[in-house]
């Protein structure tokens, strides 16, 4: 989950995630999206600290040799997970949290665009690491970030 947020990637991005796009000196994930794209995330240390304590203490419990090859991210019978497999582990994290609404892996992908936006970041730099194609996909978070910002303003100007 601390991958599926940090770099904003599509849960497609995330089952098919090989070591070998990990960086980790550089703190960046070489992702292969839609249409075999291919762009850069960066991503952060506290992300890379839980992706480095699964692949030395959880991934090598999972790894079976001839079928596992460099996926990261591997099910109890050493294959890459399914969608639906991503799906279900959200849901029972979800549950166990307490959360009562209907999590899925698209909502990570919303917030990491949407907490960027929101802390100032340039929307063509938030477009780049989503894999946008058109910058009009990309517009739909700042809607996000004016009914933030109408909010802050509704609750703290005296005169609103």
């Amino acid at each position: 989950m601390e991958v599926l947020y940090a770099c904003g990637l599509r849960v497609s991005e995330l089952i098919n995630l090989e070591l070998n796009q990990i960086i980790f000196d550089a703190e960046i994930v070489r992702v292969f999206g839609k249409g075999s794209k291919e762009r850069n995330v960066p991503i952060g240390s506290i992300a890379l600290n839980w992706l480095n304590l699964y692949i030395n203490n959880v991934r090598s419990q999972f790894y079976r040799a001839g079928i596992s090859g460099n996926t990261v991210f591997l099910n109890q019978k050493g294959n890459k997970f399914s969608r639906m497999g991503i799906w279900k582990l959200l849901r029972n994290y979800a549950k166990l949290a307490g959360i009562k609404k209907d999590v899925h892996p698209h909502m990570f992908r919303h917030s990491f665009a949407t907490h960027l936006i929101e802390g100032g970041a340039d929307l063509r730099a938030v477009q780049e690491m989503l894999g946008h194609s058109d910058i009009s996909t990309t517009q739909i978070y700042t809607h996000l970030d004016r009914d933030y910002l109408r909010e802050v303003y509704h609750s703290f100007h005296p005169r609103s």
